[in-house]
């Protein structure tokens, strides 16, 4: 039996549809029918072989941009239920919220705006509505996935005067300077809340962050004393583990409650009241936000520009830099969809067919590519 929803929650009998009518599906809801799309398109198999934070094969056990999807969707769930939201919703933003990213992770992504600075730059964000719009190819009287509304605004997480502009109904709130509705503003901060934590997993299982200077990390620290009390003699692998699930826990709770408070003071009645809202109304407590802000910049300052890291992303913006320097010069080197897309263009187009086509790639697919055309190892990637 279906849980009933609270009446601010996204409900797709008064959903604004999608962009190409459809029958209606006969054994499940319309929202269900975007996570499977989701789920078994191209664009979303090939998050396993991207870039969370360590490339693929520098471990086995590091998260993928197809693993961090997957936990950022278990978090969006359970605060949804929790809060008597569409679980389905927030399921289906969560899981395509990362489609559009580039090989080699934000290092990717950087090289790759740079490269097209001059062609209408690039932004991942901006390239998952693309690719569920547009470039996913499965059906036969569409082109793209043909989400409907509410989905596609919640992948859209931010976006220019400029681009919402170009982006019609799903981009008018940007230009209104409203909200999405709840179930996209869970899925927002679920993102932010699981790279936060799995990126302290993966820093210290590869041995760039230390206990000693995670515990100095108030979010990190007050767990682990916690867990230290009452499992004074667990070995570090599970006391790790133990202090983030913990972590997660004490965040994902916190923003539950304070939501739940929000919502009751807020007034709001409907979806349309959340999107007139002048802020985000999905949010955690003050002091709570505050741990979460600090632990991001000391992974932002330890982890992410550690030299290990940087050296990777150099390395990483060579091959994203030379594979565009010579898709755009040469478009004949694509693969032959990709060269005819770019054959009747003008230099912007031409651009941004060569950008869809290194976005689409892997981390090891780009890899074999670069070496491929210039002969060059790729040296630790």
């Amino acid at each position: 039996m279906t849980p009933a929803l609270a009446p601010y929650a996204a409900d797709e009998s008064r959903s604004r549809g999608r962009r190409h009518e459809e029958p209606a599906p006969a054994h499940r809801g319309e929202y269900q029918r975007d996570r499977d799309r989701i789920i078994h398109s191209t664009a979303f198999r090939r998050l396993v072989y991207k870039t969370q934070v360590f490339v693929n094969h520098e471990g086995d056990l590091y998260r993928t941009r197809l693993t961090h999807s997957l936990e950022v969707s278990q978090i969006g769930r359970s605060v949804a239920c929790a809060l008597d939201l569409n679980e389905a919703l927030t399921e289906a933003i969560c899981l395509a919220h990362d489609l559009g990213h580039t090989p080699f992770g934000h290092a990717g992504q950087d090289e790759l705006n740079a490269r097209m600075r001059d062609f209408g730059g690039f932004e991942h964000n901006l390239q998952s509505l693309r690719v569920v719009d547009e470039l996913e190819a499965k059906y036969a009287e569409f082109p793209g996935l043909n989400l409907m509304f509410e989905t596609r605004e919640g992948i859209l997480k931010h976006c220019s005067a400029s681009n919402a502009r170009k982006f019609g109904d799903v981009g008018e709130r940007f230009l209104r300077r409203g909200q999405p509705g709840l179930e996209a503003q869970i899925a927002n901060i679920a993102d932010a809340v699981a790279y936060n934590n799995h990126d302290v997993d993966d820093g210290f299982r590869a041995g760039l962050l230390t206990l000693a200077q995670l515990r100095e990390q108030p979010l990190f620290g007050d767990q682990l004393a916690e867990v230290r009390r009452l499992y004074p003699d667990l070995e570090d692998r599970r006391l790790i583990y133990e202090v983030i699930r913990r972590m997660i826990g004490k965040v994902v709770n916190d923003l539950i409650s304070t939501t739940q408070a929000n919502l009751e003071t807020s007034g709001v009645q409907s979806i349309d009241d959340v999107r007139k809202s002048g802020q985000p109304l999905v949010v955690m407590s003050d002091g709570v936000y505050a741990q979460h802000v600090a632990l991001k910049k000391f992974l932002n300052r330890h982890l992410y520009r550690h030299e290990k890291k940087l050296e990777m992303t150099r390395r990483a913006q060579t091959i994203i830099r030379e594979l565009f320097e010579l898709y755009t010069s040469d478009a004949g080197q694509m693969p032959e969809e990709f060269a005819q897309q770019a054959e009747d263009q003008d230099e912007v187009g031409r651009a941004r067919v060569v950008a869809d086509y290194i976005a689409g790639m892997t981390d090891r697919y780009a890899i074999a590519r670069h070496e491929e055309h210039t002969g060059k190892k790729a040296g630790g990637l």
